[in-house]
């Protein structure tokens, strides 16, 4: 009995390990063939099962991506302003059907008393969005100047209603932002010392923090654009005042951090699972959105799982987070020469071989 077990442990072994050897060949297929410069990072109940660094942080220093990189994350950033808005709601400091004006009476927009915290997390408070309505608003909302995040709210996010709220999912920045407005009103601090204090130094983030357009971040990575007719022509994007994205955008992290706030999310150890629950829980008249995440069944062949994914891109920068929530398996590839859209891609390459398909 004692041998069988032993030939089973072996062939067990021998499978995930030929699983993670087909992961790793269709990770160099991407590098060869499409330029994919960045990290991914697989792991299976919270233990590291694959994490890997392929190619330039920096090109202009020829520095290559190591454990000690920094990566911008962008969109990743609404997740951490989402958990804080989520901790405040277990803590009973909020209500997710109350109105924006209920914590924030100075914001001047027609969604003040129509659209509800809910209405933020989901994407769905029915504003216009002037902020990134034409390419001439992208430009003067962040990347032309700094902006007070006040004189921000007044100028790009006070708009009139364009949908009843709660009705129509739009994907932007400017819900996010307005949450953390709300944060800081709560707390009376600033929204990075709110992340900090709930969020980094309890789980011990050493490595993961806000940006501002004039910090000196150690390690950071740069950003490159591709030609869209050769991938392996980059070229240097226009640069950003990182500030103005605020909670909605202007984080940095590592493939390690983001697993530790994977698993503190996903193993109700910063939330209580009722909480998670309740934040994972998808709204199908809104595409499957939920706060922050989208969570909807998927397929890989013959495997079937519940998907939570996250996505961020700016400037050159793009980051894909995905947790296959029945399965505790966490995804995170982060990249300074791919697009999303690529991204999308490429964890379907690697999670189907990691699924033996």
């Amino acid at each position: 009995m004692k041998n069988l077990l032993t030939v089973l442990l072996l062939i067990t072994i021998n499978i995930a390990y030929s699983q993670i050897q087909k992961v790793e060949q269709a990770i160099d297929s991407c590098v060869k063939k499409d330029n994919f410069n960045g990290s991914v990072l697989l792991a299976k109940n919270g233990n590291i099962e694959l994490l890997t660094y392929k190619g330039l942080s920096n090109r202009q220093y020829s520095i290559n991506f190591s454990d000690e990189t920094r990566f911008h994350i962008f969109s990743l950033t609404k997740t951490f302003t989402a958990v804080l808005i989520m901790q405040l709601y277990e803590r009973g400091k909020i209500n997710l059907d109350a109105t924006i004006s209920t914590y924030y009476p100075e914001y001047k927009g027609e969604a003040a008393k129509k659209a509800t915290i809910r209405n933020l997390l989901t994407y769905s408070s029915g504003r216009f969005h002037k902020d990134i309505s034409s390419p001439e608003f992208i430009h003067q909302a962040y990347d032309n100047t700094i902006w007070d995040l006040d004189n921000f709210i007044t100028t790009f996010l006070s708009e009139k209603l364009i949908d009843k709220p709660g009705t129509k999912f739009s994907y932007n920045n400017g819900d996010y932002i307005l949450l953390g407005k709300i944060i800081e009103k709560i707390y009376n601090k600033p929204f990075d010392e709110v992340l900090k204090e709930q969020i980094l130094t309890p789980l011990k983030m050493q490595n993961t923090g806000f940006l501002h357009h004039n910090d000196i971040v150690k390690n950071i990575d740069e950003g490159y654009s591709a030609d869209e007719s050769d991938a392996f022509s980059l070229h240097m994007p226009t640069n950003t005042y990182i500030d103005n994205l605020y909670c909605a955008g202007a984080m940095y992290s590592t493939p390690k951090d983001l697993l530790i706030f994977d698993q503190a999310i996903f193993n109700h150890t910063l939330l209580k699972k009722t909480t998670v629950d309740t934040m994972l829980t998808p709204y199908k008249e809104l595409g499957d959105t939920a706060f922050s995440f989208w969570v909807y069944p998927k397929k890989f062949g013959s495997v079937e799982t519940l998907f939570a994914e996250r996505q961020g891109e700016g400037y050159g920068h793009s980051a894909n987070w995905v947790h296959l929530i029945d399965k505790n398996v966490t995804l995170i590839i982060l990249s300074n020469t791919k697009d999303i859209k690529y991204l999308n891609k490429m964890r379907e390459k690697l999670l189907t071989p990691y699924y033996g398909q």
